[in-house]
């Protein structure tokens, strides 16, 4: 349980230097991706009592001069046309794939497609994480990415991670991702 706190903190350390560095992260995905676990798990937060999100989530953690804001908005399909107003100022969109549910890569990649046209998103860095990478039906992350088009966007950085949110595997690596990409560019400016 302690690896995603690890990767958290591990941002928020290599971001010590900086100051006010506040970064607006949107957390979205098909209901049952994984959004609110993956979330819980960056908070060190218990992990086997979650509800589908029928709102949002917010999650604010602050340290060292930075602070991360983590939007997790609920992903049934009610509730999807909704996901635009969250769009403003983000710095970055972490996008949560149930990479075991082949039956809505689809459905999935055409929500991405959708978001990544959006003129609030333009240019706007996209992390996927592959999750739940330790069931045994889950597709690898290159699979995926193949299936989502990804190697297409050209207009923005793009990352996909394999990992799973109730292990904790592969978190750290995309934090580390955001850390090393996204965190420099915004000091750029």
């Amino acid at each position: 349980m302690g690896e995603p706190q690890k990767g958290l903190l591990s941002v928020i350390q290599k971001l010590k230097g900086s100051t006010e560095t506040e970064l607006r992260i949107v957390l979205l995905g098909l209901d049952n991706a994984g959004k609110t676990t993956l979330l819980k798990s960056l908070a060190s937060e218990d992990v086997n009592t979650i509800t589908p999100t029928q709102g949002f989530n917010i999650k604010s953690v602050a340290s060292h001069g930075m602070k991360l804001n983590v939007w997790d908005i609920g992903g049934q399909r009610k509730i999807r046309p909704f996901w635009k107003k969250y769009l403003d100022n983000t710095d970055l969109l972490i996008y949560v794939i149930d990479s075991a549910d082949k039956k809505r890569f689809e459905e999935t990649g055409l929500e991405l497609s959708e978001l990544t046209e959006e003129e609030t998103l333009k240019g706007v860095p996209v992390l996927v994480f592959a999750n739940k990478q330790d069931l045994a039906t889950a597709s690898p992350a290159s699979e995926i990415a193949e299936g989502l088009n990804l190697h297409t966007y050209r207009d923005r950085e793009w990352q996909i991670q394999a990992c799973s949110a109730v292990s904790g595997e592969g978190v750290q690596d995309g934090m580390n991702w955001i850390c090393n990409n996204i965190v420099n560019q915004k000091k750029k400016k």
